[in-house]
Formats: structure tokens, C-alpha cells, sequence
């Protein structure tokens, strides 16, 4: 049932039709659970109360499959804005984005253009950016803009799927690049011919790709809400002296909230991937596919309107 439930999120989640629907009809229906507001001022009052409670945040102005190229670059526009306002808020923040809002999948030129511009604010204002990953499709391009502009700038990392066959080779040709890397599991639905099937394999291969980029000495954010996981980090950087300045948690707004204070508490430092805007329909989706118990807080926020 939950396998059944799964496929039928992630196929909402791509289309377009509700999309429209959701941007014009705003946050309803449970969505505030996860996303921060419609607009950059209500994301920085997310993060000032998110940053007084310990906790560092990962910024995300939702959006993708952008196939316009005006559309892609008001895209970068806003998220120069939002770099500005982390820089001018003073808040501790980062920021993330997909390729495909900013014109993946329009030409490289476009999305190169884009990307450009962005981390030239980066730079200018000390504000790290993460390229998400996206499906399978886009994978090999994305790491290759990534690592065309890691040449180039310093505050740009990427995020690497623990799901895909791939990843270990992927991490072994990024490291002379000495990359900051965020680890996920993987939230797209991908054939076997491309991604493990079974979950079990999947955390083995998280697991393998952590201890292997944590001990090459590269800065390591491990983005889960599997405790499994997390103590499995726990025991490696105790038993391998791993300095905490070398890694970090990261979980979704909304998500696991006390684990995450736990986290805090513990001393490791824990940052909250926050989206805002008024694009935040399939990101939803996916996120009620990751886990369908998150179905019940929906309901339950439906019931309280």
C-alpha cells in the first residue's frame, strides 16, 4: 500500500495542470507544514526563529522544469534577491536551487548564463549555494555544470543520490575537485536500470558514500531523517575522529522537528532545508511520497481550516 501510495504522489507531482492550480490557489491544504510562505520576507521570519532555536538553514525558492527562457531568467533574479536578503537579514543561511528552473533544460547556455550571475552574488555576499539533483536524466549534465563552475567559484556544492548505481563513481571523479556535498537517498522515481530497487541496498550505499566522502576530508552534509543513519554517522566520526566542523545534518522544514533540536542539543550542527514560493506543488508531492504517513497531517490541517 505504501509502494502504491508512493507512485501515485510522485505522479502528481509532475502534472502541470494541478501545478497551475496550486500556484494560484496558494498554500492550502495542509502545504504550509513544508513551505515557509510565498515570498522571500516570509521565509527570512522562518529562518530567524528556525536560526534562534540553534538550527542553520539551506534557503530553496521552489521551481523546475522551466522551458522559458524570460521565466528562467527572472528565476535567477529572485534568487539574487534572496542571496541579498540572507546577506542583509543577517541570518545564517544558504541557499539551494534546481538547474532545471534556471534553463537546464531550455540550453547550457541559458542555464550557464543564470548560474553565472547567481554565484557571482554568492561570491560578492559570502552566501554558499547547493545545486540540487534531480532525476536520473539530468544527472550527468548537472555534475558537469557543477564542476565547470567549481573551477570557477568557491561557493557552489551539489547533492549526490545514494539510490543511482552511479554514485560512487561519481563521487570518486569529483573528488579533485574536494567538493562540499550534501548525501540524500533519493526522492525521484527511477527505473532498476538505473537505481537500486530495494531499500536495503539503498542504505548500504548511503552508508558506503558518507564514510567515503567524510573520510577523504571533504566537508559532508548528510541530508536524512533515517536515525539509522544518523547513528551509523555518529559511530564513524567517533571512531574515525571526525572533526564536527567537517560535517553536518540536514532535514526537511517540517520534518522530524524535535529530532532535529535533539540534534543541537547534541552539539552537531543541524541545518533545515526551507522552501518558499508560490511553485511549491511538486515539491509537496514528493514530499507526501517519501513518506505517506505525512498524509495524516495534511488531513489534519484540512480538518483545522
Amino acid at each position: 500500500m505504501e509502494q502504491l501510495l508512493r507512485s501515485f504522489f510522485l505522479f502528481l507531482s509532475r502534472n502541470r495542470m494541478l501545478t497551475k492550480l496550486a500556484k494560484k490557489y496558494g498554500l492550502q491544504f495542509g502545504a504550509s507544514r513544508f513551505v515557509a510562505g510565498e515570498s522571500v520576507e516570509h521565509a527570512v521570519k522562518v529562518i530567524k526563529e528556525l536560526n534562534r532555536n540553534g538550527l542553520d538553514v539551506t534557503l530553496d525558492y521552489l521551481g523546475e522544469f522551466i522551458d522559458d527562457e524570460k521565466e528562467a531568467e527572472e528565476v535567477a533574479r529572485h534568487l539574487i534577491r534572496a542571496i541579498e536578503a540572507i546577506s542583509t537579514s543577517d541570518v545564517n543561511s544558504q541557499l539551494s536551487l534546481k538547474l532545471t528552473s534556471l534553463g537546464l533544460d531550455i540550453s547550457e547556455q541559458a542555464v550557464m548564463q543564470n548560474m553565472k550571475r547567481i554565484l557571482e552574488a554568492a561570491e560578492k555576499h559570502q552566501v554558499f549555494v547547493t545545486i540540487d539533483m534531480e532525476d536520473y536524466s539530468r544527472c550527468a549534465k548537472t555534475l558537469a555544470i557543477f564542476k565547470e563552475l567549481k573551477s570557477r567559484y568557491d561557493q557552489v556544492g551539489t547533492v549526490l543520490q545514494a539510490y543511482l548505481y552511479r554514485t560512487v563513481s561519481d563521487l570518486e571523479d569529483l573528488q579533485p575537485y574536494k567538493p562540499n556535498l550534501r548525501l540524500v537517498k533519493g526522492a525521484y522515481k527511477e527505473s532498476e536500470k538505473v537505481a537500486y530497487p530495494d531499500k536495503n541496498d539503498v542504505d548500504k550505499n548511503f552508508k558506503e558514500i558518507i564514510k567515503m566522502h567524510l573520510l577523504n576530508g571533504n566537508y559532508t552534509a548528510i541530508a536524512t531523517h533515517d536515525e539509522k543513519i544518523i547513528e551509523y554517522t555518529k559511530q564513524l566520526v567517533s571512531d574515525h575522529q571526525v572533526s564536527k566542523d567537517l560535517f553536518e545534518f540536514q532535514m526537511l522544514y517540517g520534518i522530524r522537528p524535535e529530532l532535529q533540536l535533539n540534534l543541537v542539543r547534541e552539539g552537531y550542527r543541524m541545518r533545515v532545508y526551507v522552501p518558499y514560493g508560490t511553485d511549491w506543488y511538486g515539491y509537496f508531492m514528493r514530499r507526501l511520497a517519501e513518506r505517506p504517513a505525512n498524509v495524516a497531517f495534511v488531513i489534519k490541517g484540512i480538518v483545522k481550516k
